[in-house]
């Protein structure tokens, strides 16, 4: 799985992508966890508001940490 979160380094981001990480591991999910810093690729994805979380591809969530439900979500098939 393909993750990547989008954000220039601020707090949330670092939040949510520690979260993620949590989350993959709980569940037993191997993932692949980027950080996406340059702002010109954070809007290539059409997110204005950061963090922004892509998953294989698809933006999922945009604008403030997710909650942990949400982050499960992701994993489930």
């Amino acid at each position: 799985m393909d993750i990547k979160v989008l954000g220039t380094g601020c707090v949330n981001c670092k939040t949510t992508i520690a979260l993620i990480d949590q989350i993959a591991k709980e569940k037993g999910v191997t993932v692949k966890l980027e950080k996406v810093e340059e702002l010109r690729d954070i809007i290539g994805y059409g997110v204005m508001s950061t963090p922004g979380v892509v998953v294989n591809g698809k933006v999922v969530h945009a604008g403030g940490v997710p909650s942990r439900d949400k982050i499960a979500q992701w994993f489930t098939p």
